[in-house]
C-alpha cells in the first residue's frame, strides 16, 4: 500500500492524515510495455550531476539513472549493483569487494577496480561530502585482479556500515576520463559517463536533463524499459502541479509541489500520492547556526531560541501532519541507534527571552534583542516556510530575522563556502546509518566548501573523538549506545537544532508502472520501470 508512515501525527489532533491513498502501480501482472519519454519534475538544479562529487537527493535524482553504486537498497536487503559479494578481515581493517565482470562504461570501455580505487582514494576520501569524514581513515584500495577491489583502513571499518554507505557513497567514476585532471571542473561532473541503464544526452542549465536508453546495458538486452527520461526545472510549484494534472509530468518527488496541491492531488483517481519508497529518506527540518556569531557561540542562545520555536505548530501548518518532532541527529527510524531518552525544549517564549537575558541580550528600546541574518535552502516550498516560520518565531522573542533569499548555488555558497550567514534552514536526509550521514553536521575538519557538513564553526574535539569511535566500533550494542550517548550531547549543545523528523512525499502518475518499488526508488537506477502509452 502506498501510504504515509504510521508514525508521522498520531498525537495531533486535527492533523492531516490521507486517509486513502492509492496503491501504487507494481504492474507485477501486467505485460510490459517497452519504448516511451518519461518526464520528471525538478525543484532546483545545483550544476553538478556527479554523485561521487555531491551528495545529494537532487544529484541522484538524475545521475541515479546514470552513474551506479556499488550496491543498492531494496526492501529485501541490500543488493549487488556493480558488486556482486562482499566481506570483512575480523580485524576490520580490510573491506574485499567482488566486481562485477562484463561491464562496461558508455565510452564503451571496461569497468574495473582500477576505477574504483581511483574514485575511492581521489572522490570519496578527499571531496565527496559524507562520505570524506567516513572513509577518513582509507588508506588504499588494492587492485589483485580487475575484478576484485580491497580497501584497507587504519582503524576498523564496520562491514555493515560500508554496506549501508555503498547507496548512497558508492559510485564509481572512469578513471581514463578524470585521471589527470582538474577534478572538481571537468566538464563530466556536469555531462557524466556511468554504466547505469541510462546515457546522459544533455543539459540545458535553467530548462532539462535528457537521458536516453543503455542499449549495451549490462542487465541483458531486456532493460531498460523506457527509452527516454527527461528532467524538467520548475521552480514554481503551482505550475508544477498543473503540468501533472495536464499529464506533463509523471513524477514529483520529494514534496516537489505545495501541500496543499499534495492533499488535492491525493484526492485525484489518475495520482498515487504518499511516502513509500522513501523508508530510506527519512529527513530533518533544521537550524543552522554559524558559530562564528559571538551571540550564537552561547549555548543559552541556541536554546532559547529553540525554546521559541513552536514544533507542533510548525509541523500542523507547514507539514500538514506529515511529521514528528526531532530528537536530535538521528532520527526515529535509525533503529537501535536512536535514543529518545534526550534533552528536549519545549515551546517556552519567556523561558526563551530568560535566556537571553541571562546571557547578556536584554530587550532593546525598539524591541529588539539581536538581529540575525538567515538563509532558507530553496529545496521545496515548506524549506521557504520554515524559514518564514522561524523569523516569525524569533520577533515573538526579540530577535529580528533578515531573510536572504537564493538560488540553490547561492545558498550552498553562502553557507557551506563563504559562511556568509548567521542562521540558515533547510532539510538534512538521513541515510541508513548515523556514520554515514548526520554525524557529518557534528564533527569538525570538513574542507570549507564541502556541502551538507559542518562549516558551522563549531567544533567540540570530544564529540569528535567520540564519533571516531563509534565508527569504527564493530560490537553492534557498543556502537548503538555510544550513539545514544552522541545524541544527548548534541541536545546539550545544539550545534544544530534537527527540528522536526519527516519523510518525502511523492505526486507519481499511474501511468508509470513499478514505481516506489524499493526504499530510495527517487534516487535509484529505474532500469525496471515501464511507462503506460
Amino acid at each position: 500500500m502506498f501510504k504515509t508512515l504510521r508514525w508521522l501525527a498520531p498525537s495531533l489532533t486535527g492533523a492531516l492524515v490521507f486517509a486513502a491513498l492509492s496503491t501504487p502501480a507494481f504492474a507485477q501482472d501486467e505485460e510490459v510495455q517497452r519504448g516511451g519519454t518519461v518526464i520528471v519534475h525538478m525543484v532546483s538544479e545545483q550544476r553538478v550531476l556527479n554523485p561521487a562529487l555531491r551528495a545529494s537527493t537532487g544529484v541522484y535524482e538524475i545521475s541515479g539513472k546514470i552513474v551506479e553504486p556499488l550496491i543498492d537498497l531494496t526492501y529485501d536487503g541490500y543488493v549487488g549493483v556493480l558488486a556482486t559479494d562482499w566481506s570483512s578481515s575480523d580485524d576490520g581493517l580490510e573491506i574485499t569487494f567482488k566486481l562485477r565482470e562484463g561491464v562496461q562504461w558508455h565510452d564503451g570501455e571496461p569497468f574495473t577496480c582500477e576505477d574504483v580505487s581511483f574514485t575511492a582514494m581521489n572522490f570519496w576520501k578527499e571531496l565527496l561530502n559524507y562520505s570524506s569524514t567516513l572513509q577518513a581513515d582509507l588508506e588504499a584500495v588494492d587492485c589483485p585482479d580487475p575484478h576484485t577491489a580491497v580497501f584497507r583502513y587504519a582503524r576498523p571499518m564496520p562491514l555493515e556500515l560500508m554496506v549501508a554507505a555503498m547507496p548512497d557513497l558508492g559510485h564509481p567514476l572512469p578513471k581514463h576520463l578524470y585521471e589527470g585532471t582538474d577534478l572538481l571542473r571537468n566538464e563530466l561532473n556536469a555531462a557524466p559517463i556511468g554504466t547505469g541503464p541510462f546515457k546522459f544526452v544533455e543539459y540545458e542549465r535553467g530548462q532539462y536533463v535528457i537521458a536516453e536508453r543503455n542499449e549495451d546495458y549490462w542487465r541483458g538486452e531486456e532493460y531498460p524499459y523506457l527509452d527516454r527520461i527527461v528532467w524538467r526545472f520548475i521552480t514554481d510549484r503551482s505550475a508544477a502541479a498543473a503540468a501533472l494534472e495536464a499529464g506533463e509530468i509523471h513524477e514529483s518527488g520529494f514534496i516537489g509541489v505545495s501541500m496543499a496541491d499534495i492533499v488535492r492531488l491525493s484526492e485525484n483517481p489518475n495520482f498515487d500520492v504518499g511516502t513509500k519508497g522513501y523508508e530510506n529518506n527519512v529527513a530533518h527540518s533544521t537550524i543552522e547556526f554559524n558559530h562564528r556569531n559571538e551571540a550564537l557561540a552561547d549555548v543559552r542562545v541556541r536554546q532559547a531560541i529553540y525554546h521559541g520555536l513552536d514544533i507542533d505548530r510548525a509541523i500542523e501548518t507547514i507539514m500538514r501532519g506529515y511529521a514528528k518532532p526531532g530528537r536530535g541527529p538521528i532520527p526515529s527510524t535509525g533503529r537501535a541507534n536512536y535514543t529518545d531518552d534526550v534533552p528536549t525544549y519545549e515551546y517556552d517564549p519567556e523561558k526563551a527571552m530568560a535566556l537571553l537575558d541571562e546571557a547578556g541580550y536584554p530587550e532593546g528600546e525598539d524591541g529588539v534583542r539581536l538581529r540575525l541574518r538567515h538563509r532558507p535552502a530553496p529545496w521545496g516550498e515548506y524549506t521557504q516556510l520554515w524559514g518564514e516560520f522561524f523569523a516569525q518565531s524569533m520577533r515573538e522573542i526579540g530577535i529580528e530575522v533578515e531573510i536572504l533569499t537564493n538560488d540553490a548555488p547561492g545558498f550552498l555558497n553562502g553557507v557551506y563556502r563563504d559562511h556568509d550567514f548567521d542562521t540558515a534552514n533547510g532539510w538534512h536526509q538521513f541515510r541508513a546509518d548515523p556514520a554515514v550521514s548526520t554525524m557529518v553536521w557534528l564533527r569538525s575538519g570538513a574542507p570549507a566548501g564541502t556541502p551538507w557538513s559542518n562549516q558551522f564553526g563549531y567544533e567540540n574535539p570530544e564529540l569528535d573523538r567520540m564519533i571516531d569511535e563509534a565508527a569504527s566500533e564493530l560490537d553492534p550494542d557498543r556502537r548503538a549506545k555510544m550513539y545514544h550517548e552522541i545524541q544527548r550531547l548534541a541536545m546539550e549543545e545544539l550545534p544544530v537544532i534537527f527540528a522536526i523528523e519527516h519523510p518525502f512525499i511523492s505526486v507519481t502518475s499511474k501511468k508509470l508502472k513499478n514505481h516506489h518499488n524499493t526504499p530510495r526508488w527517487n534516487s535509484s537506477s529505474w532500469y525496471d520501470l515501464w511507462l503506460e502509452q
